[in-house]
């Protein structure tokens, strides 16, 4: 036989002439390229086949030297290994940079995809294979056995074996549907040792009967796929051992390359050598092309060409009659054809939900053609196969691990279909999926995440904020805890019973302490923890038995209390542990009766306790506490509702999916402020956020589910009832602290901010309810105004708008105010005397005041285009400019709410800055008066040099004539 030779073209450069590196090739399935890659080169080449002499694309993403190559089977997605121990993917053949699908702690030797795509498998110097889901990036499995570098990977084409080979010549067949090992074949391959320079290679047959493997005796090995036993060997011409070798896409021929620096062509079934080829440096990799008859290579130097009619022209061609995978058009491969690509792709761009059912049925058939594959019960198993199968398994696992009832809302419940009593739950934590990391806790500080390996394990704890939170270190889970809670100075873990003794535990971790051995743990024979809360130096925990344990922050057991029902979930927040437990079996139409109760622990009181209420048919699935720390909870209905004193005590609803998610979309929460949802999104049929990779927060606006108004000023409406609402909880805050014995002029200033925003809004309101001519709606509005400015921009719109019986009615509304704080009562309905002051000034006559009234009505003279007043026109009480005296002292502007006295501690300032009475304050006001050009404003005081009397002032002349006549 005559020895060929074949010159090749540079594309990689060793830093050192004499160096010798591992180079891969591939052949992209249109074969219009070819990718290259050195382990002494960082970059990636992408050849146009048609045009080698053209420029390359250079993909350098990778710090360190390329190793490993894989395309998937429909060449959308390339995978990379590097020396830098990270896998990247990319979009082929654009070469866009997809993402960083896993990392390892040593260099990496190989990489694989499997046949529908979906799997990535990846392995090197490590201890173990990594099989890493291509869709989510998430790692499915990690195979351990290996005793040297793996430095070859191949996924059977049925998709039910795993062959791995390492450095010292084992080849272990690997069980994808339970991860164990079926056969171990120790030293049956060269032993490389430690040289890198070589790497041994396995590849299957493409019908998956046979798995070739380098011979000791410079040969190739044939192995059966089921029985791992020797069926016959190739044995030819070579004189070193085989480095390398591939099948034909027939699998008729096959190529090897040695150490001897030559490649052999072979017929298989012939078992002989029909063609072979000479080269100057060794072939560290061989590609044939997808169609026709060419194979290309690469030497360890980096250079690069390809054999045309590799097999003799006399012979049949290497594409021709691909076994197996027949298609409509006869080019030998189906799953490259346009209508399979959706499914077939790994490339994480390319896959979309919409495609799953689509192409179902043709995925079905031909895995019922090919194999015995039934299809497994593992998340991990499944993704194994295609990707429409993914979305019939989700569906099957969540009924079968969840427990669900099937409903569209549900999350991470356990309720079975009827009226059955829904199980416990801890709120952010999504249900364990084998091989997946999943969220034990996750919340609006940050998430604590777990995977499980081989009998125990790894925990990881990151925060929303990097740079404020505290660096955690990872932990080794032995315990297997399926609950964690989160908060600034710790974490608590438990797990379910297990063992022979039937014990759950608990433990606590600080995330720093002053002393040695801080982290405790407990352990509970015979019961088991169902949920777990943390707080401001606490911990809690519930059980089956419906006991509520209260550890201290170093592990003294506190309190001991019984429940009155079992748990369903709990919740902390700094002093306060809020429980919700059954209180009786569901009714017939399927509603949870749930009861909800909050402990301070501090005080060791119960300061609420009450229904839990919940929409008809659903279950609870989010419970906890607002940043301000309002009780919260959501149910799988999508309605959240927050807790108010107002009325007693109840429950407000802030929030309805219904109104604004697309009906392909769940809402999974994570925690909320006064005025957002913080949420993500997931898309049906998911329910609940994968942790890999990291999910992103969707911030939602908090509203009432109103009804349509006839009105026409919906958003109005709501910012009216959002404000009343925030209203009421700085009111309440103010209590609390006011009986404490706390300040409350930060609060005092917040509720001054508040009320001028609700009037605001009011105003706005009344204007509404004037164009739609309700003039029985402005009446109420008016009514509800708090400050006296408010009052006079209310009467000056309705005089402008020419509604003269309107403006008498809001006349006659403020005279019965007087005539009301005269006989001692509070000025305004929402008001409270606890922040805002009583006005009890006596009036001298009702109907001065009423001229007063009228007098600035006629002299408002607002044109329509500035009927309602603006936002940034009006300033807050402890925002104005003061103005100075005739000794340069500074004196407060002083503003004054209708009905109400003046603030005394204003008083007491301008008392201090030497201002004696009234008369003084405004002459030195006067004196000092700043020009500025402002926009017309019903609030703004007239411009003209000669004031009219303002109501405050002639409030003020009132009250000194009676002081007088009474003196």
């Amino acid at each position: 036989m005559k020895i060929r030779t074949m010159k090749l073209r540079e594309a990689h450069t060793a830093a050192d002439d004499a160096q010798t590196s591992v180079c891969s090739i591939l052949w992209a399935a249109d074969a219009g390229h070819i990718v290259t890659a050195s382990s002494s080169d960082n970059a990636i080449c992408i050849h146009d086949a048609s045009a080698p002499s053209n420029a390359p694309k250079f993909l350098r993403n990778h710090r360190e030297g390329v190793t490993a190559l894989a395309l998937s089977p429909n060449s959308t997605c390339l995978a990379s290994g590097s020396l830098d121990h990270s896998v990247k993917l990319y979009k082929f053949p654009g070469g866009d940079f997809e993402t960083n699908i896993t990392r390892f702690t040593l260099p990496i030797r190989a990489v694989a995809f499997n046949k529908s795509g979906t799997i990535l498998a990846a392995a090197g110097d490590d201890e173990g294979i990594k099989l890493v889901n291509n869709i989510d990036g998430t790692i499915a499995r990690v195979l351990k056995g290996h005793k040297g570098s793996v430095t070859s990977l191949a996924f059977d084409p049925k998709t039910e074996y795993l062959a791995s080979l390492d450095s010292i010549g084992t080849v272990i067949f690997w069980e994808l549907q339970s991860g164990s090992t079926l056969h171990v074949l120790k030293a049956i391959a060269p032993n490389n040792g430690t040289d890198v320079s070589v790497m041994n290679i396995l590849a299957w047959s493409p019908d998956g009967e046979l798995l070739a493997v380098p011979g000791l005796k410079n040969n190739v090995v044939m192995y059966d796929r089921d029985t791992a036993e020797k069926l016959f060997s190739l044995s030819g011409d070579h004189v070193e051992p085989v480095c390398f070798l591939s099948w034909s896409p027939n699998g008729k021929y096959i190529a090897t390359s040695g150490l001897d620096k030559q490649i052999l062509i072979w017929d298989v079934d012939k078992k002989q050598d029909i063609e072979r080829q000479k080269f100057s440096e060794c072939i560290s990799c061989m590609a044939w092309k997808p169609e026709g008859n060419a194979l290309a290579v690469i030497d360890v130097k980096g250079k690069y060409g390809v054999w045309e009619s590799a097999v003799p022209s006399t012979m049949k061609s290497p594409t021709e009659d691909i076994p197996g995978l027949c298609s409509k058009n006869n080019n030998g491969l189906l799953l490259f054809d346009e209508e399979e690509e959706p499914c077939a792709s790994g490339n994480l761009s390319d896959l979309n939900e919409d495609s799953h059912g689509e192409f179902e049925p043709l995925s079905r058939k031909r895995f019922r053609k090919h194999s015995n594959y039934d299809g497994w019960e593992e998340d991990f198993n499944d993704e194994l196969e295609t990707v429409p199968k993914v979305e019939i398994r989700k569906k099957a696992f969540y009924g079968h691990k969840e427990n669900l009832s099937g409903k569209s809302g549900s999350r991470n419940t356990m309720v079975t279909a009827g009226p059955k009593m829904q199980e416990a739950f801890q709120p952010g934590a999504t249900p364990a999926q084998p091989g997946k990391r999943h969220f034990l806790c996750y919340n609006m500080l940050g998430s604590i995440t777990t995977m499980e390996h081989e009998g125990y394990s790894h925990i990881e704890i990151d925060f929303h904020d990097t740079n404020s939170g505290p660096r955690v270190s990872a932990m080794t889970d032995y315990f297997g805890f399926t609950m964690a809670s989160l908060n600034e100075k710790g974490s608590v873990f438990a797990n379910p019973c297990k063992g022979d003794k039937n014990m759950s535990t608990l433990m606590y971790r600080p995330f720093s302490s002053w002393a040695n051995n801080s982290e405790w743990s407990m352990r509970f024979e015979g019961e088991e923890v169902r949920a777990i809360a943390l707080g401001s130096g606490w911990v809690a925990a519930i059980t089956n038995l419906n006991s509520l344990r209260i550890f201290t922050e170093g592990g003294l057991q506190r309190y001991i209390l019984s429940l009155d029902g079992p748990v369903v979930t709990a919740a902390g927040y700094k002093d306060e542990l809020a429980v919700v437990t059954h209180i009786s079996p569901p009714l017939p139409t399927d509603e949870q009766i749930l009861e909800f109760r909050v402990f301070n622990i501090c005080h060791g009181s119960q300061p609420l306790r009450g229904r839990l209420p919940l929409t008809p048919g659903s279950n609870l699935t989010w419970f906890g506490f607002s940043e301000e720390g309002q009780l919260s909870s959501f149910d799988s209905k999508g309605i959240l509702r927050v807790f108010t004193s107002q009325f007693g005590g109840t429950w407000l609803p802030l929030f309805s999916a219904s109104k604004i998610k697309k009906s392909e979309e769940n809402y999974w929460v994570a925690g909320l402020n006064a005025s957002k949802l913080f949420c993500i999104v997931c898309k049906l049929p998911e329910t609940f956020p994968q942790s890999t990779p990291k999910p992103v927060l969707t911030l939602l606006d908090l509203s009432f589910p109103l009804a349509a108004s006839d009105l026409g000023a919906d958003s109005l409406e709501n910012e009216f009832m959002m404000s009343n609402m925030h209203l009421s909880w700085i009111q309440r805050s103010i209590e609390e602290r006011a009986a404490s014995g706390l300040d409350t002029t930060l609060l005092d200033d917040e509720a001054f901010n508040v009320e001028t925003a609700l009037d605001r809004c009011i105003l706005r309101l009344i204007a509404s309810c004037c164009n739609s001519d309700k003039p029985v709606r402005a009446t109420e509005l008016v009514k509800l105004l708090s400050l006296e400015k408010s009052v006079r921009g209310a009467i000056k719109l309705v005089t402008a708008l020419k509604l003269p019986s309107l403006a008498e009615r809001f006349n006659g509304i403020v005279e019965e105010k007087l005539l009301s704080e005269r006989d001692g009562n509070t000025a305004l309905p929402d008001s409270k005397s606890k922040y805002s002051g009583s006005l009890k000034t006596e009036v001298a006559s009702t109907k001065f005041f009423t001229a007063e009234i009228n007098r600035a009505a006629e002299a408002a003279v607002v044109s329509p285009a500035h009927i309602l007043p603006s936002t940034s026109n009006v300033r807050p009480r402890n925002s104005e400019e003061p103005t100075k005296d005739r000794n340069g002292k500074n004196e407060e502007s002083k503003t004054m709410t209708l009905g109400r006295t003046m603030d005394l501690k204003v008083t007491e300032k301008v008392n201090a800055n030497g201002v004696h009475n009234p008369r003084e304050a405004t002459k030195a006001t006067k004196v000092d008066k700043p020009c500025s050009s402002r926009p017309s404003n019903p609030f703004a005081k007239s411009s003209s040099n000669q004031e009219s009397p303002s109501l405050f002032d002639s409030l003020k002349k009132m009250k000194k004539t009676d002081v007088k006549g009474k003196l």
